[in-house]
């Protein structure tokens, strides 16, 4: 396994002489954005305070593909991470291969976070991982080009459209070629889950499986709303968004060719980063509503850390992460990199509202964030993956909303167990 694993770790080699009792541990990092650096600048000052060596693992920046490879260390048995990171959906996947966290956070520590999040890290009575940073879908727009043009930030999906369309019209005729209206994350991976989760409960559609378990995609709201989006994609999405993950869609977007682009809040310090084309023209809000009568929504996102039973050293490994989740650490990557802290305290911090401006304004967007149907447990993955899959094929052109809803919905309902999870 570890000869698998050749080329992903990087030593960070900050071992005190004068501690006999260093030990050498793994922590999984994201690659997203500046995700591996801050990881890395966050383990380096623990290594330094205690002594320890840390070993960085990266991973795939499809969280999917992600979810493969650490299901395929657990199942190994593998020693390899002392400390996994876990998407906010995971738990109730991996949950067996965790140590229970409980004993060692304690009960006025865990209420410092966001309870929601802590509900969803606990598998029965378990708690598996502890929260790490937390987000929820935003919209970010060019508001150079909206003023330009004479334009408001959409307050509706159709809104959206309509600006974008009226935005591309005249630049280009300005000689403006590369500009695009919208870009998200297309791809058939958890991103496109998320966006369109987003689309269909904005509508009114629901959650896909809801919160009694029963399996709901195949309805008209849901139908409408990808059908809608399907509809865009050829003129206000370029098609090249069909292939687009988180880096993708900021890339367009960073780079001053698109109007509009859905991401998650890393996104906002590294639009206005020094070298950034666009740095001070963005503006960033709560996603539109699916219609006058629809509502504005965003998918919980996040992470947390979590400590595999198979840690040589798990002690070691706790201590990192009581680290990596306190305040201290939190708020200095909520200022430098912009991940929203699961601590509620620190969104009163004034050095952390004022390089992250909006974390006030959307306070409630992160706190009514739409959970992915993760009562699906186990088997959320091939949930999401029979969802993204029939979205994915509307989109491309690929049958029908109607038609690709209906499959779907109908393969989820085959999915549960004599129609429970």
């Amino acid at each position: 396994m570890k000869k698998a694993l050749s080329g992903l770790v990087a030593a960070v080699a900050l071992v005190s002489p004068q501690l006999a009792q260093a030990e050498t541990i793994s922590v999984s990092c994201g690659s997203v954005g500046m995700e591996q650096t801050l990881c890395r600048q966050g383990v380096e000052a623990w290594s330094k305070k205690t002594g320890h060596t840390v070993q960085i693992m990266s991973a795939p920046t499809d969280s999917s593909q992600e979810l493969a490879q650490l299901q395929q260390l657990l199942a190994a048995g593998s020693t390899d991470v002392d400390v996994a990171r876990l998407d906010v959906i995971w738990p109730g996947i991996v949950a067996n291969h965790f140590l229970d966290l409980t004993p060692y956070f304690p009960a006025e520590v865990l209420q410092q976070h966001f309870q929601p999040i802590v509900k969803n890290n606990t598998v029965n009575g378990k708690l598996v991982a502890m929260p790490w940073f937390t987000d929820a879908g935003l919209l970010y727009y060019r508001m150079d080009l909206l003023e330009k043009h004479g334009q408001k930030p959409p307050t509706t999906w159709q809104e959206l459209a309509q600006v974008a369309k009226t935005v591309l019209e005249a630049e280009k005729k300005a000689g403006n070629s590369k500009l695009v209206g919208f870009v998200f994350q297309g791809k058939a991976y958890e991103g496109l889950t998320c966006n369109a989760l987003e689309w269909v409960d904005s509508f009114g559609g629901g959650t896909i499986v809801d919160s009694k378990g029963q399996v709901t995609l195949n309805n008209p709201k849901a139908v409408e709303a990808i059908q809608f989006f399907s509809s865009l994609v050829g003129n206000v999405v370029p098609k090249g968004a069909l292939a687009y993950e988180e880096e993708g869609a900021r890339g367009t977007f960073q780079s001053g060719n698109a109007v509009f682009m859905r991401n998650w809040p890393y996104a906002w310090a590294l639009a206005n980063s020094k070298d950034s084309p666009v740095a001070g023209k963005v503006g960033v809000m709560a996603l539109p509503k699916g219609g006058a009568d629809g509502k504005s929504t965003g998918t919980l996102g996040g992470w947390n850390l979590g400590v595999p039973k198979y840690s040589k050293h798990p002690e070691i490994a706790v201590d990192l992460v009581k680290y990596l989740t306190g305040p201290e650490e939190q708020k200095r990557r909520a200022v430098v990199g912009a991940f929203n802290p699961t601590i509620a305290s620190l969104y009163k911090d004034e050095e952390l509202l004022k390089a992250n401006p909006f974390f006030a304004s959307l306070f409630d967007t992160f706190m009514n964030a739409v959970p992915r149907p993760t009562i699906t447990g186990a088997k959320y993955n091939q949930v999401s993956t029979e969802f993204r899959n029939a979205v994915y094929s509307t989109l491309s052109g690929k049958g029908t909303a109607t038609e690709n809803l209906k499959k779907a919905d109908t393969k989820i309902k085959g999915i549960a167990k004599n129609g429970k999870w």
